[in-house]
């Protein structure tokens, strides 16, 4: 247990120190990086991944709101580490989304989230987005190799 929160909280704090940073260096026109592969571009996203949705924040917010919940209640009985990282990473980048839709404009539970990494043919994401990607890839790896967050014993 002490793995999932340990991960949650560091996605947590990379993902809001690094959408402060965007906030106070970046803008809406990109900053090549590498080329036209990787850009730095400040976005204000109202809708959910890839900026689908924006008028349903708050139904957004509140779904988010039951994954913390139902991670927390089932955090103690994971006990393969596998998923313990994995569930994890998607805590952290649920919470680092649902901060910014909590505490950024226009409202609560109906602010923007900050989105920043730009990549060819991919709309603007952030570490919150990554890291509930990779959580989702490597609950999908666990899944087909028969790998189940909980041993039971006896």
């Amino acid at each position: 247990m002490r793995r999932l929160f340990a991960t949650a909280w560091t996605i947590w704090l990379f993902d809001f120190v690094s959408k402060e940073w965007a906030l106070k260096t970046l803008s809406a026109q990109p900053r090549k990086i590498l080329g036209s592969f990787l850009q730095l571009t400040l976005v204000h996203n109202s809708g959910a991944a890839f900026s689908l949705a924006t008028g349903f924040t708050i139904i957004f917010s509140i779904l988010a709101l039951a994954v913390v919940i139902a991670v927390i209640y089932f955090s103690p009985q994971i006990t393969s580490g596998g998923w313990q990282l994995s569930i994890g990473l998607l805590l952290g980048g649920v919470l680092g989304n649902l901060t910014d839709r909590i505490f950024r404009d226009p409202s609560f539970l109906s602010g923007y989230v900050i989105d920043w990494i730009q990549i060819p043919h991919w709309p603007v994401f952030n570490l919150a987005d990554s890291a509930i990607s990779i959580a989702a890839i490597m609950a999908f790896v666990l899944s087909v190799r028969n790998i189940p967050p909980i041993t039971r014993v006896g």
